[in-house]
């Protein structure tokens, strides 16, 4: 593709157990198509309320750490105000603000630029919506 903009919708299962999805294949391979060999910036959004999208290192257990962690700061109880779905899914809706829904990464030569360990992961703990989209924008030089 030799748009300067490209974007793809990607559908994720997260199931109805929080969960951590690693996106970084399917982030590389949309920028093979997308970007073809040039520079530019990849975003990656999440349109949920309850969902959010981080940098993080997978597979060593960092995303179980996340998740112990974000059931720390944003315990699954009564205390939250919002109160329809599952007991304290309130606490999904402040998640954004902890986790944010988007991230922009840099792209080189049509290749994503992450550290040795890093990852792109949708974070979901809304136990009440199993399926996702994931918006992934090629932002690219003409």
């Amino acid at each position: 593709m030799s748009d300067a903009f490209t974007t793809r919708v990607l559908h994720i299962a997260s199931g109805s157990e929080e969960t951590v999805v690693d996106l970084t294949r399917d982030c590389e391979a949309f920028l093979r198509e997308a970007a073809a060999g040039r520079d530019g910036l990849l975003n990656v959004f999440v349109p949920h309320a309850t969902a959010g999208v981080a940098i993080i290192e997978t597979g060593a257990g960092s995303d179980d750490d996340l998740l112990t962690a974000l059931h720390t700061l944003l315990p699954a109880d009564d205390r939250w105000q919002h109160r329809h779905g599952s007991p304290g899914h309130g606490r999904d809706h402040v998640l954004p603000a902890i986790v944010p829904p988007h991230a922009t990464l840099p792209v080189l030569g049509g290749r994503l630029e992450l550290g040795t360990w890093q990852s792109v992961c949708l974070v979901d703990t809304n136990r009440d919506n199993p399926d996702r989209q994931v918006r992934l924008s090629f932002l690219g030089g003409s």
